[in-house]
């Protein structure tokens, strides 16, 4: 009977915690609309604009070539409105990566991690005009390379809400309520790997409201940013537009 009464209680603790896992935030996820698992080269309708892109043990890796002065990016041409994306990552020695999404033109909203750190931001749009990036949260952490993380977006309407792990954070722009387009992954340095990613459309959480009162505000949590561990060359000299 005790052990039983262990075992009940086992079951309850890992039911709550997947059930806390699962609760909605922004988005209620709906239809998938694009799902894999990564596990196969690279290949339509991904398309490579930088770097090195390969299956390694079964999974995606992705390194950047030193002589193309850029992160490594890999995108989808899918374009959407409403939606939720989960995937999982490990550092293999890459300084950086993220999850980026654009605008029909340019750049609109990414995560951006590196070992030390998690950033959810709205993304600078425009480049060579006065628009600049928002930061909505960068939380200090640690990312052991060689271990699997999760990394869980979602964007409905005017907002957006990041996770990676349990580093949760949220913003809202105009920006946000026009078409997202080409959701894909950026490595500087050397590498990164991908596996099991997901993208679904969603709908707003009737709890949103709710929800939100319990991330910190934007803004709320922004940690500094770590001084970079060595020169690389994740971006070409001067000011020119990213993939």
């Amino acid at each position: 009977m005790k052990a039983f009464n262990v075992l009940f209680s086992l079951l309850t603790v890992s039911s709550a915690a997947l059930a806390a896992e699962s609760k909605p935030l922004l988005a209620v996820p709906g239809k998938v609309v694009f799902e894999s698992k990564l596990d196969a080269v690279p290949a339509a309708p991904w398309k490579a604009a930088k770097g090195k892109w390969e299956l390694v043990g079964g999974v995606w890796r992705g390194s950047e070539i030193p002589e193309d002065n850029h992160g490594a990016v890999i995108r989808l041409p899918n374009k959407l409105q409403d939606f939720v994306v989960e995937y999982e990552f490990k550092f293999e020695g890459a300084r950086s990566t993220s999850l980026s999404i654009n605008a029909l033109k340019d750049h609109m909203a990414r995560i951006m991690i590196t070992p030390a750190s998690v950033t959810i931001q709205r993304d600078d749009n425009d480049h060579e005009g006065p628009d600049k990036a928002v930061v909505f949260a960068r939380f200090a952490t640690t990312l052991t390379p060689g271990v699997w993380h999760k990394v869980r977006l979602e964007m409905v309407g005017d907002a957006m809400v990041g996770q990676v792990n349990d580093l949760v954070a949220w913003g809202s722009s105009d920006l946000f309520k026009s078409t997202k387009a080409s959701p894909g992954f950026t490595v500087a340095g050397q590498s990164v790997d991908f596996r099991n990613l997901t993208i679904c459309e969603a709908s707003l959480n009737p709890g949103w409201e709710a929800a939100k009162a319990s991330l910190p505000k934007p803004g709320e949590k922004v940690a500094p940013v770590a001084a970079p561990a060595g020169k690389g060359k994740g971006k070409a000299k001067g000011k020119k537009k990213a993939a």
